[in-house]
C-alpha cells in the first residue's frame, strides 16, 4: 500500500540527496514504456547486507558489478521516466562519492537540474555533494577530520544560504529533519530488519535493493560524519527566517449549511478501515441488519452496520477498524509518535518531531525491527479514519460507508500470491458493487498497488527460482490486480472515484501504479501541494493527475477521537473527494464526469507553475450554482 515512503527508502534517499543526472544519450537505444520493461539484475550476497557493509573487499566488488549495470542500462535503453533516471544516477554518485572519484560528479549535478520539474527540489539538489567535494579539497578527513568538518560546513552554509528560501525552506527544514534521526545503529537496525532476511532466503538483492545498499553504505560512511555540521547549517537557516508560508486554504473552503435541506450523501470511504466511534451519527447505517453474527438482509456479509471489510488475504472480515494483531496496544506507542513522524514528512520542526527523532537516533538495532512494525501498523490503524474526517468536513449531509481494505505492515511483508491477487480483485467487484446498492455517489481511494511494491514482496520472501520467474510472477499479480479493480470501477459508472496519486515522486503510468494510472471517465487522481498551493516534494504525477488539493498537515479524527494533522496525496485525495459530495449534495443530478468538469473548471494556478491546476472549492460551487464571474 503505497501511502508514503518507507524508512528504508527515506534512508537511501537521504544517501543518495538527488545528485544524479543522465549522461548524453546515444543513438539506437530501445525505448521502454513502463518500469517492468526494465532488464532483472540480481547481486550475489556472501553471508548478510549487514555483513556487507562492513567489509569494504565485498562492497568493492558488489559496487564494481552494480555500477556496470546501471551505466549498461543507461547506454542501452531509452527511459522516459525523469524519476527514474534520476533514481539510476543517484546510484552511480553514490558510488563515485564512496570511491573518492569526484571528477564527473559537478557536471553530473548540473545536468540533473534538467530533470527536476519541481523547483525546490532543483535548487537543492547536490548541495551535500558539492559541500563533501570541497571539504574534501580542503582536508584529508582521516589526516585533519577537525579542518575536513569545518569546510564542509562552511560550503554548505554558502550553497544553501543563497537560496530563495520561500521555495526552498521545506526542503532545508526536512533535510534537518533526516539528518536528526539518522545513527548508524539505526541504518544497521533497518538492514537487519530488511535487508538481511531477504538474503537470508534467496542469496541475493535484486538491482533496488542493491541501489539502496549503496546509499546506506554511502550515509555510514561519508554523510554521518558530518552529520552534526549539516544539522548546525540547517537550524541556522531555520532560525534566521521564521516567516511562515501564507494559508491559501481557508479562503478557498465551502462549508454547507444544514438550514438548506439538501439530500444527504453516501461517501465511499475505502481505506485501511474507520473507527465508527468517531463519527457516530454521521455513519452510514444498514437497518436491516444487527450485530448477532449473521447475514441478516441475505446480502453476503455479516454485521454490515456500518460497511464491509476484507482482511490482508482478501477474505471477508467483520472488523471496520483494523484488529490490533500482533500489535495490540503498542499501537497506542505508536500513536504517540505518528505525529511526530507526519511533522518529520511535512517538514516540520514540531517538538512531536524533536521527540521522535531523538528517540530514533537511539534505537539500538535489535530494536528497529519491532519499532518498524509499530509504527507501520500505526499509520495503516489510523489512515482511513484521518481520510473520512477530511472527506466529510464541512458537509453536514455527508455519511460515512466504511469499506476497509487490508495491507501487511510489518517491515518483511506477506508475499503477494496470485491466489491472494484473485481473492483481492473478486473483493474489488463486490466492494464496488456495495457501493452501487447502498446509493454512494462518491468515493475516496487513498491507497493504490505498484509494480514494484508487488516485485519487492516476492524478494522479501525468496518466491521464484529466478530474478526473471519472480519479474514474470509481479507482473502476472500486478495484471490480475489490475484488471479487477479497473474492471469493478468501470461497472459502476455512476459512482465517481478520487484516487491518490502516490507519495513516490514518480510517474504514475511508468512505475504502474493503480488505480492512479488508470484512465476511467469516472475517476478522478489528485496530487498534493502544501499549504501555499506549491507542489510537495513527495507527490507523484503524470498525465492522468489533473488537480492538486492540500496535502500538508490536514488535521482530521485518528481512532480514539484526538486530532492529528497528517501529510500525504493521501490527504490531498479526500479533500477533492469532500468537494465532489458538496457538489453533489447541491445537484444530485450531477454525472461523475460534470463533477469533475467542474472541479478542474473551478481550479487555478499560481505563478511559477502554471501547469499545475490548484483545487478552488468556492469557485466550483459558483459553477455549478452560475454565479461565476
Amino acid at each position: 500500500m503505497r501511502t508514503a515512503p518507507s524508512v528504508l527508502r527515506t534512508a537511501a534517499w537521504l544517501a543518495a540527496v538527488l545528485l544524479v543526472l543522465p549522461l548524453a544519450v546515444q543513438a539506437e537505444k530501445i525505448k521502454i514504456q513502463s518500469l517492468d520493461e526494465l532488464p532483472v539484475h540480481t547481486y550475489a550476497v556472501k553471508g548478510s547486507v549487514s555483513d556487507l557493509l562492513k567489509s569494504d573487499a565485498d562492497f568493492q566488488a558488489f559496487a564494481a558489478q552494480l555500477q556496470a549495470d546501471v551505466e549498461g542500462d543507461l547506454a542501452k535503453y531509452e527511459i522516459p521516466d525523469k524519476a527514474t533516471l534520476q533514481r539510476m544516477y543517484s546510484t552511480l554518485v553514490a558510488l563515485h562519492l564512496l570511491k573518492g572519484d569526484y571528477g564527473p560528479v559537478p557536471e553530473l549535478i548540473e545536468k540533473v537540474k534538467a530533470l527536476e520539474d519541481k523547483e525546490a527540489n532543483r535548487l537543492t539538489t547536490g548541495l551535500l555533494a558539492r559541500s563533501l567535494i570541497a571539504a574534501r579539497q580542503a582536508a584529508d578527513p582521516a589526516q585533519d577530520p577537525e579542518a575536513y568538518r569545518a569546510a564542509f560546513r562552511a560550503k554548505l552554509n554558502e550553497l544553501a544560504g543563497a537560496l530563495p528560501w520561500d521555495i526552498v525552506q521545506d526542503q532545508i527544514q526536512a533535510s534537518k529533519g533526516r539528518a536528526e534521526i539518522f545513527s548508524e545503529n539505526l541504518i544497521m537496525g533497518m538492514v537487519q530488519a530488511q535487508l538481511d532476511p531477504v538474503v537470508a532466503k534467496s542469496g541475493e538483492l535484486s538491482g533496488d535493493l542493491a541501489a539502496q545498499v549503496a546509499s546506506l553504505k554511502l550515509a555510514i560512511a561519508v554523510m554521518l560524519p558530518v552529520k552534526a555540521e549539516q544539522i548546525a547549517v540547517y537550524q541556522g537557516l531555520i532560525d534566521a527566517h521564521k516567516v511562515e508560508k501564507e494559508d491559501i486554504w481557508p479562503a478557498r473552503e465551502v462549508t454547507l449549511d444544514a438550514s438548506r435541506k439538501l439530500q444527504p450523501m453516501i461517501v465511499g470511504i475505502w481505506d485501511s478501515g474507520v473507527d465508527t466511534q468517531v463519527y457516530g451519527k454521521t455513519m452510514w447505517t444498514n437497518v436491516k441488519e444487527t450485530a448477532d453474527g449473521k447475514d441478516d438482509d441475505g446480502n453476503g456479509f455479516v454485521d454490515d452496520i456500518h460497511g464491509i471489510a476484507f482482511d490482508v488475504q482478501g477474505n471477508p472480515s467483520t472488523d471496520l477498524l483494523h484488529p490490533k494483531d500482533d500489535v495490540g496496544d503498542k499501537v497506542w506507542d505508536g500513536m504517540q509518535y505518528m505525529k511526530g513522524l507526519t511533522d518529520l514528512q511535512a517538514s516540520i520542526d514540531s517538538p512531536e518531531a524533536s521527540e521522535l527523532k531523538a528517540h530514533m537516533a537511539s534505537l539500538d538495532p535489535a530494536a528497529v525491527n519491532e519499532f518498524l512494525t509499530i509504527i507501520g501498523f500505526t499509520g495503516l490503524f489510523a489512515h482511513g479514519t484521518h481520510v473520512a474526517g477530511i472527506a466529510t468536513a464541512g458537509n453536514p449531509f455527508a455519511k460515512v460507508l466504511c469499506a476497509r481494505i487490508s495491507f501487511d505492515y510489518h517491515p518483511v511483508p506477506l508475499p503477494v500470491t496470485k491466489e491472494m491477487a484473485e481473492r483481492h480483485a473478486a473483493s474489488y467487484a463486490k466492494t464496488t458493487r456495495y457501493f452501487h446498492d447502498a446509493g454512494v455517489r462518491v468515493v475516496n481511494m487513498s491507497w493504490g498497488w505498484s509494480y514494484e511494491e508487488v516485485l519487492s514482496s516476492l524478494e522479501a520472501n525468496g518466491v521464484g527460482k529466478t530474478a526473471e520467474d519472480r519479474a514474470d510472477l509481479a507482473r502476472e499479480i500486478i495484471g490480475i490486480l489490475s484488471k479487477g479493480l479497473k474492471s469493478a470501477m468501470a461497472a459502476t459508472p455512476d459512482i465517481l472515484y478520487v484516487a491518490a496519486a502516490g507519495n513516490e515522486n514518480s510517474d504514475v503510468e511508468f512505475n504502474v501504479v493503480i488505480p492512479s494510472s488508470f484512465e476511467l471517465p469516472n475517476l478522478l487522481v489528485v496530487g498534493a501541494v502544501d499549504q501555499a498551493g506549491r507542489r510537495t516534494s513527495f507527490t507523484s504525477t503524470g498525465k492522468n493527475v489533473v488537480v492538486y488539493a492540500n496535502g500538508f498537515e490536514v488535521e482530521s479524527y485518528v481512532p480514539g477521537g484526538k486530532r492529528m494533522a497528517m501529510s500525504g496525496t493521501s490527504m490531498a485525495s479526500p479533500n477533492a473527494c469532500n468537494l465532489a459530495a458538496k457538489l453533489i449534495a447541491i445537484d444530485p443530478s450531477l454525472t461523475p464526469e460534470r463533477t469533475i468538469t467542474l472541479i478542474e473548471k473551478g481550479a487555478d494556478t499560481l505563478e511559477g507553475q502554471e501547469d499545475l491546476k490548484l483545487m478552488n472549492p468556492q469557485q466550483s460551487v459558483k459553477l455549478l450554482e452560475g454565479k461565476a464571474m
